[in-house]
């Protein structure tokens, strides 16, 4: 069944039917390489070319640990007992590791963090006051909060206690990641410049030494050389 499905989801890709993708799959599992399935199994594959098979192949084995990883996943988060029909929807229809892993953030074992630290000394409701309704001044709402026993000090600590809470939870915020993430993949600049005194050391990157261009527009080499 998952490979039906892997090879519909490659066969839309690559323009090609599924059932030709499949063949390749059934190819490929034997262990069939590319270059012999391109040359000796076009019948059986429909003609699928070299390029298409590479691609399938690539393609196959990053859904194939995608699948896996979605399944570790959502297993995890099961047993935490956190698991909503909306979260698992979400899981379930990405294609990507990347936002697989930004959904899993917030339920992923952690080390404690400032953020838990502030949860587990009662400044939750305060991180919730101060986001909701801005209009409220902040040192008059935390000092309702000042609890020595409980490490809150003073405003300052109640204050970044609430910052910690609301740190983590933009940081673990798949959709604002996926925003910010597109965001600087469009407008981001890649900028490199020679620390003053090492010019003659790093001769052989003059090229950088004062440079920047578009991040999207990096070719690997020149991202691996900076």
């Amino acid at each position: 069944m998952m490979n039906d499905s892997l090879s519909r989801i490659i066969a839309g890709e690559l323009q090609a039917r599924a059932e030709q993708v499949a063949a390749a799959v059934r190819l490929l599992d034997e262990g069939n390489t590319v270059p012999f399935i391109a040359r000796y199994r076009k019948e059986v594959t429909g003609g699928l070319d070299d390029t298409q098979l590479r691609q399938l192949e690539t393609r196959l084995g990053y859904l194939r640990e995608l699948e896996e990883r979605r399944q570790s996943i959502i297993k995890s988060i099961e047993e935490q007992g956190k698991l909503t029909p909306e979260l698992a929807s979400a899981i379930n229809g990405t294609l990507s590791k990347t936002e697989l892993e930004d959904l899993y953030l917030p339920y992923k074992p952690k080390r404690r963090t400032r953020g838990q630290i502030a949860i587990e000394a009662g400044l939750e409701p305060l991180a919730d006051l101060l986001w909701n309704t801005p209009s409220h001044d902040p040192d008059t709402e935390a000092a309702k909060y000042i609890d020595a026993d409980k490490g809150v000090a003073d405003n300052k600590a109640a204050l970044d206690g609430a910052r910690y809470i609301l740190m983590e939870r933009f940081a673990e915020d798949a959709g604002l990641l996926a925003k910010v993430r597109d965001y600087l993949w469009k407008n981001a600049h890649l900028v490199a410049s020679v620390v003053s005194g090492k010019e003659e050391e790093g001769a052989k990157f003059r090229d950088y030494f004062d440079h920047h261009e578009p991040i999207s527009s990096v070719p690997s080499h020149r991202a691996l050389a900076m």
